[in-house]
Order: structure tokens, then sequence, then C-alpha cells
């Protein structure tokens, strides 16, 4: 029976007190340091959709459809159908309209469950590339396949920061800096949507570990406690730019924020992305993420997916929204309007942010329709003819290989023992299970759930299938054969055989080592691996392999398919490891990138540039955070003692020396910088506050609710009352009843458009001076005056670059007010610095070239 909750107790605010996990353990429960009770406040009512900037004419129009409908029609647009249908979200359709629902498809690298599509390298590779035109192509590609199948929504990018290292999902997002997630975010937005796909930015938020994610069937399910500093500054940064790039929908995710569940959390849902960001698109839930009706409708939720109470909760296949007895909107989302409990505004408004996205992608006009079951690859079911077998895949294929090639990162390179050539190679050994294909074919595991076979892509529903997939023996061996059929090819791929290693290594001039490690959603458990990693080390025994092969064999290459940071140092330093290359997840074509970059004859030779988008460690506990694996509490808790110092910010902060630091990768040619040099716009005009933060960051505050959080309430003369800080407010114990529900004004797409305004050049040229044409990915980073309280260098800007033998380019790269601003959690408010700002530019976060500051 579906629970009835009232309006009054569905937002009753019950203070509870933190559990701290030890962040080097992961052991639970151990006493809060210096943290009080974290609560979210409460923002009614859920704003109305305003039709800001360009999309006027698509809120327009769904407003005027919208007035034609019933409200059971209404309900047929908010509800999924189930999961039996022929997308994996589906909402009801208007017949009387001729509207025939939405197609809803995973995944964030390529078009799930479906034939005759493409498998692109995973997020976390596109990152590596450091090059925004390639994440828009790979953004535009995946677009086109997913409207090519008739899907209308498509369920990426995902864009969680790696907080963990051993999280299960990173590999799906874009790294550890919020600048480099953003820009990659915003550019595969761009991507899908330029070819009329809605694209959905997801998890939404402090979604950063699998387990005690939860879930319909999850007993215990974990609350992120968060500080709104750290919120803003570095795990809204990404879902903001998707906002301001125009994104048309937005995923909340299973666990809770600050003790509230993530989809009926009002101040993150209606206070935050529809009023301070001005999203204007659809907030639809994680599938079957909902845990009752009432609240996430006030909170700002606007469809429900994909329409069932949970997994296993009642019947799972009654495709009318209206008459289903399953679901927690549907026929108790009418009964909800009828009783009072929502509004038919409220529901007005779901539907109309829901076709306003439609309309604005242009899917009234022409849009392919469905052509294919996510239940099947068969044409047929049950005498139903439902998967015509189209094939979308275009020339994606040289996209991938190019992504594929360009995000692989050269992380040691002694002696230049890369690029190989045939010429001078007569016996060749390739060791390792990752070298070659999985015996049960490169589908024959469920969404990927094994680890068999070369690793190209982790598990869970952020896959796709490969129509193919090209493993590094075959790769290599048919490139050496076409060029010299004399050299010997010889292939070990038991990982467990390491005799035979040592007599095929001692025998060979060059040996190559593949090791893997995987990752991927709790609901698949591999090896004993719910979804994060047990552990940072490579998998089958793969430090072992590469120091037997180290043993007999002075030319050693690492090759690493990894999800994430591993742990080398098992190995990194044997004089015989003479270079270690990690391509990461680099998808179907996976053989051919890495023979690009590994031979320099090949057809296609590449000089590596891809750079790493988190950092190494030396220690798994040199990571300042640590995945929660075992907790007693019904709510683990789950706190970001951190704050603004993840990644490479809490190795500088805290002085520890990285085995590869954030922005790392090496070059078969070398470039200098020189010439640098900054300006400031002459433009004084300032909507941001420049003057000093009014707190200390991170502290806990009492405060009293105020109805104004626009950016420009504060001048600099002015000393505001403090607005609630979402996150750090602190309850007394004798509170008897939640503070009074808090509203603000709803605000440009994206934030005040100030602060996306140019503020600073910054130009410098970068000259080729080795032997080698190549890219060079050039990094800013800024320092700002420690009064701020930021880290000790934050990422605010790159530029990938080509150069030929000798060339030189200059390179400019543009700040926006948003880059050189805080958010002041008393004003509610980005607040631009004042004082000397420094800027480094370099070819990583410690490869620092050029120095200089200038004054705001």
């Amino acid at each position: 029976m579906r629970p009835r909750i009232s309006i009054l107790t569905s937002f009753v605010l019950v203070a509870s007190r933190i559990v701290l996990a030890d962040v080097t353990t992961g052991v639970p429960d151990a006493a809060p340091r210096g943290f009080e009770d974290w609560e979210s406040p409460i923002v009614l009512p859920s704003p109305p959709v305003q039709g800001t900037d360009d999309w006027a004419s698509a809120v327009d129009r769904a407003r005027a459809f919208v007035a034609m409908l019933t409200l059971a029609e209404k309900i047929n647009i908010t509800t999924g159908i189930d999961v039996l249908g022929r997308c994996v979200g589906n909402t009801g359709t208007i017949p009387r309209m001729g509207w025939n629902g939405l197609c809803l498809q995973d995944s964030p690298l390529g078009v799930r469950f479906t034939d005759f599509v493409s498998a692109f390298p995973a997020g976390i590779n596109a990152a590596a590339t450091w090059d925004v035109d390639l994440m828009r192509a790979r953004g535009k590609a995946m677009g086109r396949e997913h409207r090519g199948k008739g899907v209308n929504v498509a369920l990426g990018p995902m864009t969680n920061m790696g907080r963990v290292a051993a999280g299960g999902r990173n590999w799906e997002g874009f790294g550890a800096d919020p600048f480099l997630s953003g820009a990659a975010t915003a550019a595969t937005v761009e991507g899908y949507q330029s070819v009329g796909v809605i694209a959905t930015v997801k998890h939404y938020i402090a979604n950063e570990q699998e387990h005690y994610r939860g879930g319909s069937d999850a007993v215990q399910v974990y609350s992120s406690n968060i500080d709104d500093r750290t919120l803003h500054e570095v795990y809204l940064w990404p879902f903001a730019e998707a906002v301001k790039a125009g994104v048309g929908a937005v995923m909340c995710s299973y666990n809770k924020i600050n003790q509230t569940q993530a989809c009926q959390n009002s101040k993150l849902i209606n206070g935050i992305l529809k009023e301070e960001l001005g999203f204007q698109g659809f907030i639809m839930s994680d599938w079957a993420a909902m845990i009752n009706g009432v609240q996430p409708a006030l909170a700002g939720l606007d469809m429900n997916m994909p329409g069932f109470l949970g997994y296993g909760v009642g019947p799972q296949n009654d495709p009318n929204p209206v008459t289903a007895t399953n679901s927690y909107w549907g026929a108790a989302l009418i009964e909800m309007v009828n009783n009072g409990s929502v509004t038919e505004g409220r529901v007005d408004d779901m539907v109309t942010r829901t076709l306003a996205a439609w309309y604005k992608m242009g899917q009234d006009t022409g849009y392919p329709n469905v052509s294919f079951s996510q239940l099947t690859e068969e044409t047929y079911l049950n005498g139903e003819l439902v998967n015509e077998h189209i094939n979308v895949q275009e020339d994606h294929y040289e996209l991938i290989r190019e992504i594929g090639a360009a995000s692989a990162i050269l992380l040691k390179n002694e002696n230049n023992a890369l690029p190989l050539s045939v010429g001078n190679i007569k016996r060749i050994a390739i060791f390792g299970s990752d070298a070659g294909p999985n015996p049960d074919g490169p589908n024959g595991c469920m969404d990927r759930g094994c680890d068999q076979g070369t690793l190209a892509m982790g598990w869970g529903s952020g896959t796709a299938n490969f129509p193919y997939l090209i493993d590094p023996l075959a790769a290599i061996t048919t490139h050496i054969n076409s060029m010299d059929p004399t050299v010997v090819v010889e292939g070990v791929l038991n990982d467990y055989n390491l005799a035979q290693v040592k007599t095929i290594g001692s025998l060979a001039d060059t040996c190559l080592v593949f090791a893997n490690a995987d990752s991927g959603e709790a609901y698949i458990n591999v090896g004993g691996n719910v979804g994060d990693r047990n552990n940072l080390t490579l998998w089958h025994t793969g430090d072992t392999l590469i120091t037997t092969a180290a043993s007999v064999c002075a030319n050693t290459i690492v090759v690493l398919h990894v999800v994430g940071p591993v742990l080398l140092e098992a190995w990194i330093d044997n004089p015989n490891v003479t270079a270690v290359l990690h391509p990461g997840l680099p998808g179907q074509e996976s053989g051919r990138a890495l023979v690009d970059v590994l031979f320099a004859d090949g057809e296609n030779p590449t000089n590596p540039s891809g750079r790493l988008p988190y950092t190494i460690a030396k220690l798994r506990t040199d990571y300042p955070a640590e995945v929660l694996y075992s907790s007693g509490n019904s709510t683990p808790q789950i706190t970001y003692s951190e704050g603004l110092q993840i990644d490479y910010r809490w190795f500088d902060s805290k002085g520890i020396e990285p085995r590869f630091e954030f922005g790392f990768g090496l070059s078969y040619t070398t470039f200098e910088y020189s010439g640098l040099q900054i300006s400031v716009s002459d433009n004084t005009r300032r909507a941001i506050p420049s003057e000093a933060l009014s707190i200390t960051p991170f502290k806990t505050l009492t405060a009293t609710a105020t109805s104004n959080f626009s950016a420009s309430s504060a001048s600099a003369s002015s000393s505001p009352s403090p607005s609630w800080s979402f996150a750090s407010v602190q309850l007394s114990p004798t509170t008897s009843a939640p503070p009074p529900p808090l509203s603000s004004p709803v605000g440009d797409i994206g934030g005040p458009r100030e602060l996306y305004e140019d503020l600073v050049t910054i130009s410098f040229t970068v000259q080729n001076t080795g032997s080698v044409e190549g890219n060079e990915v050039s990094q800013v980073y800024l320092a700002f005056p420690s009064e701020y309280g930021e880290p000790p260098k934050v990422l605010r800007g790159f530029e990938r670059t080509y150069l030929d033998v000798g060339d030189e380019e200059s390179v400019e790269i543009t700040l926006r007010r948003k880059d050189v601003s805080v958010w002041d959690v008393v004003r509610q408010e980005w607040v631009g610095v004042t004082g000397e700002v420094w800027v480094m530019v370099g070819s990583s976060s410690r490869d620092i070239r050029l120095q200089g500051s200038f004054e705001l």
C-alpha cells in the first residue's frame, strides 16, 4: 500500500547527529569533529518556468499545449509507464493530441540495450583529452545515434565529481576538478542538443559512491553532508555550466543530501536549480528514486521515472499511468490534486517544462520514431515488430579512434622507449588477459558486468553494446604483420601462468604488459566489488604480472586500462619498466587507437597528449576522502569534511607528493612557454560584489531566513542580514518546529549573467622544441588572496594546441567573472575577489612554466 503522508509531516525537519566516517579507512561511526547537525532548509513554492532568453518561444508553445489537456492527460506526461516499454524510460502518450510520448534512454557513452550503435570512449577519457572540441564532437555523435534510434531524451552526460578514488561510477564522468568537469559537461550537452536530442545532466547531486546510494529496495541510504560553499564551488559547478549551456533535463539522485532525499530536496531543486540557476527544463527522478509522492511534487520534481513504486514492488508492467496503482504519482497524483495536496498549477508546470524542452529541441517536427526495443535485439517480441535494426553508427568509429588516441596518457618513458618502430623489433611478447578478447564475446556479460578480456568500458547502466571491440593483441599483431611478417609476436593471456611469462619474456626484446582495474554500478557485483572498487590495486594480480615480466625483460612497457586512479608503487620505479601508457576506457576502437600511440610507423601515428583528469597517489591514504563501505546506521553519514580541498587541491594544501599529479602527461616531444601577458577588462561595472567574504569558510551558522537571495541585493557599503546557509544551518536542540519556507526570485539561466562576462585575458606562447609534431595541453591555475580560504591553486582554463616541429603559437585563455569569484554563504551570492590574484601557466598542476599576477 502506498503510504499516505500529509503536507505538514512531509517537510518537518528532524535534527540528527552526524556520524563521520574515518576518511582514511572508511570505518563508520567515528565521533564527529567540528561538525554540528546538518539540515536542508525548505524552499517553497516551486517556481514556474519563466521562458527566459531563447526558451521563450518553446515555453509559450508548451503552455498553449498544456492549456488544451485534461488533468489525466497531463499526468500521462509526468509519470513513466514502466520498465517494460520500448525504452528504459517511457512517458504516457496523448492520443487525442497526436503526442506519442517521450523515449528516455541510457547511456552516457552510447545508446544502451540496442544494436547497430557505437561504443564510445567513456566520459573520463573525454576529459583526459582536455579538448573541448573533441568533447563536443563526441556529444554530437552520441546525439546523432540517439536521435537515429528515436530517443528523445539521452540520459547523459554524467557529471558527478570523483570525490573518492574508488568511486564505482567515476569513469562515467569527467574527473575530479569542477572547472574541467564543467567545460566537458557543457560541451557534451551542446553536442547532444545540437542535433535535437534532450540531454540529461546527472546525478543531482553529491552522488559520489555506490555503497548505500539508495533506491527503492534500499534499507540504508546515505546522506551526503555538505556545506553551502563546497556545494557551489565544487559539486554544483558542472551542473551550473550545463544549465548555462541550455540543458533540457536534470536527473536527481538516489542519495540524501543533508538528511533530505535528493528528489524531494526543495532547497536543491526549487531553491538552487530552478531559482538561483534559472533552470528552464524538467527534472526527472533517477529510476525508482522517489520514496513518496507529495514531497517531490512540492519540492520541484517534474517527472517520475520509470513510474512504478520500486523494482520488485507491486506490478511492474501497468502501461497506463492514470490507472496504475503501483506509482507514487500517476493516479495518486490526480488524487493529490483533487484533495488539495498538490495544486494543478504545479502539475501544469511539470508538463510545461517537459514540453518546452521537447519544443526547444525541435522534436515536434520530423523527429524519428522509436525503432528498437530495450528488451530484445530480436526483430519481433510477442509477435510485434519492435526492432527495425536501424544502423546509426555512420563514421563515428573514426572519432572514437581519434578520442581513444587523444586520451591516452603517457606516464613514463625512459630512454625514449616509446614510440615503437617495427623495424627495431625482432621478438615482442604481449602479456595479460587485458590484451585479448573476452572469451564470451565483447557483450558476453550483461551491462559489461565482468572483467574478462580487454577493458574498454566499466559496468552498469552507463554502458552500451559493442558493435565490435578491437583488442590490443589483435591490433598490434595486425600492425606488425603488415610491416614485417617475420617479427615474432607471442601473446600469453593467462594472467596467472607466470612461468610462461618468464619463459617468453626472457626471449623477447620488447614486452608489453596489459593490466586493468574495473568498477561500475552497485546493482552488479564483480569479484566482490559492489560498484565501488574495494581497493586501488590492479585486478587479476596485475602488479605480480608486471613485476614478473620486468624481472626477465629489460624493456617492459606497461599499458593500463583502468576506470580511475590505481597504485603503481610496486613497480613504477623498476628500471626495466621503461614506459607506462594509460589509455583508460577507450571504447570499441581500443586496439587500433593504442597502436596509433604505441607505434611511430602506423597508418595514423599519434603523439600522446592525454592528461590526467585526477591525481594518482603513492598511498591510498593520501587521498582526502574514502568510500564508506560499512555502517550500522539506517542513514549512513558521509560528511564532506575536506570541503573545497578535493584531489590535487588536497595534495597541494597538505604538501603531499603524488606519484602523478592532476593534469600530468608526457609527450614524445618537448614544449617551451614564454611571453605571459595578462590584461584585465576596463569594464568596471560591479554587479558581482567585490568585497571580502563576510564569514569564515566552512563554519556552521545560526541564521535567519530572508526572502531575497539575488546577486545584486548586497552592495559594497551594505551589511545584509544573513540568509539561510544551505547545509550549514544549525537547529537549536530546543527547536520544536521547522523554520518557515524560503523563496527567492528566479534568476538568469546559469546564475547572474554578469558571472559569465569576460574579465581577464591571459595570453602566452607555446613552441614545439622537440623533433615530433604533437599537441600540448596548456593549463591555467589561479591562486586567490589568502583571506578567501581557497585552495592553493584552482584550474580556471586550458587549451590543447597542435604544433609542428619548431612551430610556435600564441594561446589565449579568457577568465570570466565567475572564474575569479567565490561563494558567500551569508549573502547567498558569488563575490568577486579583490587584491592580487596569481596566474600559473603550465603543463600540469605542478609543472608550472610561467607565473604572473593581476589586481582586482
